[in-house]
């Protein structure tokens, strides 16, 4: 009994040093002043609470799934793309398999995880790339800078600090969060500085510190000497009477470092110097520095400044390839680039809506390929040259804007232009051009990948389908994959009329695949639903198909594209052969414009 008192903490004491740490940061202005309520002990006949059944990670993704996914966002860096999407699917996946397992048999000792680095020069889509992985998994995921942790956390941050977070992002849920995936950017900047004599205390210190959460263990939840974590701690002891100890375990939690590792080069072309002895000897070339990374081994990171413990805790490694001005300009023209989406939200704010020439595309890339930033310098290079335009043209009657080459390299001398003639007949056939140019785009791109469109999603991505997602992409700002899903979304509600019609009225409809294309297209141009579409369905063809069905016993009828644009002349093609058409109830002569 008195080894069981001395677990309960005492809320007299906590109280105490809650008020010590309000009188020492506040002086007397504030005090605490809260009643002290004693715990009941729970009653015998409620019964002891049933334990939890623990929850187990729901996961099937492939890697070449994966990959697939990766591909519609991202340009180049395929051998980065296969390697993280293999080894980060065979984490979770291995997690399911061992979960499956009997008791017996799944707690296995020195499991190694899968904790990757990334090695590569800034803003060629590290960061990018991570983000589309733990969205595509929906796990939680944080992510920190390393030069803003220290060992203790006195300055800067705790390395612990990023497992909190992960329960924040998993909304409290402790479970979701250990299968979370927290990313450190700019590792590099930890390593020991290799011209300094002595230990580098504050570098290797961060670096020990990470050691534990990157293998497994328990990360608690309550911040040492934090006034609202000791505020909780007194309410949950009031309410319960007991002391919960609530924590996170992190032997699941997948660690991603990654860093640009200015100078590695130098470490791996030394060492590949020295095994060449005699005329097999080469001399670095400043040139050759990319082609070395791959050949990156651990020695070369310990020589770089990091402990030979934390580089042995990253087993997998993937080198990220420079960009070039091509690989720019293709992910501006990728549908699904954020760069361009955004500068289109930008004017979308406005009432203004923009079409990019491939042209002015190419030259922006241009642009930012000399700035030697990688993808960053597309957004410097973008928003440069289309400020003055995003200043003025709100206040104008501007609401169609045509981003030419000619625009970019003359900004001032076409912003005038558009100012005093907002409707130049020029401009308006530039802007009609590049629309359909867009368009024009998109469709090449879905024909491209028909059929990984079409597998992922399980509807036919026939030709008349493909130029449907085109011009619903072109309307909205958006990328492609929000407009599949709402075109498999808007397909399934579809085929459900069928159900509806015949539950309802007692007659066995078919809608063709065009008629279905129909529907759809209608659904997006006036943002209504299939199910509201049903009335106007209903409307035209209920009593004509009953009539129909009277005369000439069918029960079963296939309704086309034509159908829906003209009710009338389809129930009198289904009537000709007994007799005229008799007169029925008005409706609508096009159901599409319903």
């Amino acid at each position: 009994m008195k080894e069981k008192n001395e677990k309960i903490p005492d809320p007299k004491e906590l109280e105490k040093e809650l008020g010590d740490f309000l009188a020492k940061k506040f002086g007397g202005s504030v005090k605490l002043a809260t009643p002290i309520v004693m715990p009941q002990p729970a009653k015998s006949d409620e019964g002891e609470t049933p334990p939890k059944k623990k929850k187990t990670l729901q996961f099937d993704l492939k890697p070449q799934d994966l990959v697939t996914y990766l591909d519609q966002y991202i340009v180049k860096q395929t051998a980065a793309k296969d390697i993280l999407a293999t080894k980060i699917c065979t984490h979770f996946n291995r997690i399911k398999h061992v979960q499956s397992a009997p008791d017996d048999f799944n707690d296995m000792v020195g499991v190694i995880k899968n904790n990757v680095l990334m090695l590569g020069p800034t803003g060629v889509g590290k960061t990018y790339m991570v983000r589309l992985i733990a969205k595509k998994i929906g796990v939680p995921f944080v992510k920190g800078d390393a030069t803003k942790f220290s060992e203790t956390g006195y300055v800067g941050g705790d390395v612990e600090d990023l497992v909190r977070d992960l329960v924040r992002e998993a909304n409290g849920d402790i479970e979701l969060a250990q299968y979370g995936i927290v990313y450190i950017d700019e590792i590099d900047k930890i390593a020991s500085s290799q011209n300094l004599i002595g230990a580098d205390v504050s570098r290797t210190g961060v670096q020990r510190a990470l050691l534990k959460p990157m293998e497994e263990t328990e990360v608690d939840l309550k911040v040492p000497h934090d006034p609202v974590s000791m505020l909780q701690e007194i309410d949950r002891f009031r309410k319960t009477g007991k002391k919960e100890n609530n924590s996170v375990n992190t032997r699941h939690i997948l660690f991603i470092m990654s860093g640009a590792f200015s100078g590695l080069e130098k470490i791996i072309s030394r060492r590949v110097a020295e095994q060449k002895i005699g005329f097999g000897a080469s001399i670095s070339n400043p040139s050759q520095d990319q082609e070395l990374l791959p050949r990156v081994k651990s020695e070369d990171l310990v020589q770089f400044g990091f402990e030979s413990e934390f580089v042995g805790r990253l087993p997998v490694r993937t080198i990220f390839e420079h960009l070039t001005e091509s690989d720019l300009c293709d992910i501006l023209k990728n549908p699904n680039n954020p760069i361009i989406l955004g500068k289109k939200l930008d004017f979308a704010a406005y009432g203004i809506d923009v079409k990019f020439q491939t042209d002015a595309l190419e030259e922006l890339a241009r642009r930012a390929f000399d700035e030697n930033t990688g993808a960053r310098g597309l957004v410097s290079a973008v928003e440069g040259a289309l400020l003055p335009f995003e200043k003025a043209l709100p206040s104008s009657s501007v609401k169609r804007f045509a981003v030419t080459r000619e625009v970019i390299d003359h900004p001032q001398r076409n912003l005038s232009r558009m100012l005093s003639r907002p409707d130049d007949e020029a401009s308006v056939r530039a802007f009609e051009q590049l629309a359909a140019d867009e368009r024009q785009r998109i469709e090449a791109y879905l024909i491209e990948n028909r059929k990984t469109f079409s597998d992922k999603y399980g509807i036919q991505l026939t030709d008349s389908r493909v130029t449907l997602v085109a011009q619903a992409y072109c309307q909205k700002i958006t990328d492609i994959e929000k407009v599949l899903k709402k075109v498999k979304s808007y397909y399934e509600e579809t085929k459900t009329i069928e159900l509806y019609f015949i539950k309802n009225h007692g007659i066995n409809i078919v809608l063709e695949e065009e008629a279905i294309d129909a529907i759809i297209e209608k659904c997006f141009q006036t943002q209504g639903t299939p199910e509201a579409y049903y009335q106007n369905l209903t409307a035209g063809f209920e009593h004509g198909l009953k009539l129909v069905r009277e005369k000439t016993g069918r029960s079963r009828f296939f309704i086309t594209r034509e159908a829906l644009e003209k009710p009338e002349g389809f129930i009198a093609d289904l009537l000709k052969p007994t007799e005229a058409l008799p007169q029925l109830p008005p409706k609508p002569d096009n159901l599409l414009e319903g």
